[in-house]
């Protein structure tokens, strides 16, 4: 039985907001489901209303800015190289990202201000970016591909490199838990910091929608249609810079939504690269968000990280995406 498209986009948005909902009441401090239609009254709980407002709402509005931003930057990617097995992480800005993070760390700078470290993060995720395209200039899809593998490299011992030297053992744990990514403690001034960026990011990456479909049919048909393949890869690469950038800068490493994502909604929309961008962008900010509520319900004796728990969930996925690809190959 098939679905319309707009009962699609209705469902989509229930679910968003089932999602929201669920979010803003579960946690170690379980509220009731009648506070949200009572948080602005005069007679309302002012510990439920500091709860929500000043914690769990800036959550919230995060984990769907970063779920966007990887999902939308997964299919963009996909569509890019026609590889169903490209993710956010391809083109080194997340690596650069997390070693922006870890220096702030590393150095302490994140105990004197704790924006510090989405800062250097996002430095760090420009930094990262100019370099590939430095590397890849002009040379093709391929090219830029391993440029951006290179320069993850290089972040990676970057960011290992930190960890081994790290000054004391408070700053080693500080580095690896913020490694495991998380949403937990983020307030609204990270909120403020990142979402321009973010937004910023998802509007250049979902321009690509036109480009990638001439893409599909091979680069010289691309060409033939009128599309600049170089200015494509740079608004792809630009596009990744603040998306994914900023979205590692405020939650550390986050591994598999930008997978996930895109081959989520497929089904649903078809193969054409234009088609699955917002699909994919919704499909992430709501796979992250059911992530990050994941991580408040299971029964641990601390919080689980989110990217701990999107690796255990993403990798299987991965391998029957693997498994499914193998055997349909010639």
């Amino acid at each position: 039985m098939s679905v319309s498209p707009r009962k699609r986009v209705v469902l989509a948005i229930a679910v968003l907001l089932a999602l929201v909902m669920v979010s803003l009441l579960v946690g170690r401090v379980a509220l009731p489901s009648n506070t949200l239609f009572t948080l602005w009254r005069s007679d309302a709980d002012p510990l439920a209303v500091l709860i929500i407002t000043e914690l769990r709402l800036p959550r919230t509005v995060l984990a769907l800015l970063v779920g966007a931003a990887l999902g939308l930057s997964g299919a963009v990617l996909q569509g890019l190289t026609r590889n169903p097995l490209a993710e956010p992480g391809l083109l080194g800005v997340s690596s650069g990202a997390a070693l922006g993070a870890v220096i702030a760390i590393h150095t302490g700078l994140s105990l004197v201000w704790p924006l510090a470290t989405p800062l250097l993060g996002l430095a760090g995720a420009f930094g990262a970016a100019l370099l590939t395209l430095t590397l890849g200039r002009g040379e093709g899809v391929l090219v830029l591909i391993l440029a951006g593998a290179a320069v993850s490299g290089v972040m990676f011992a970057g960011t290992a490199l930190a960890l081994n030297l790290a000054p004391n053992p408070y700053a080693a744990y500080e580095i690896s838990m913020w490694l495991m990514g998380s949403l937990a403690d983020r307030s609204w001034d990270h909120v403020l910091l990142v979402a321009p960026f973010l937004v910023a990011g998802l509007l250049v990456l979902g321009g690509t929608g036109r480009a990638l479909d001439a893409l599909s049919l091979g680069e010289q048909q691309a060409t033939s249609l009128g599309i600049n393949l170089r200015s494509l890869r740079l608004q792809v690469l630009l596009g990744t810079a603040l998306a994914v950038g900023a979205a590692t800068a405020v939650a550390g490493a986050i591994g598999f939504i930008g997978l996930l994502a895109p081959h989520w909604v497929r089904p649903w929309v078809g193969h054409e690269p234009r088609r699955v961008l917002w699909p994919a962008t919704v499909a992430g900010a709501a796979l992250l968000l059911a992530a990050d509520i994941g991580t408040r319900l299971l029964p641990f004796a601390q919080e689980l990280k989110l990217g701990v728990l999107t690796v255990l969930v993403g990798t299987p996925f991965f391998v029957s995406l693997l498994l499914r690809l193998r055997r349909s190959a010639p």
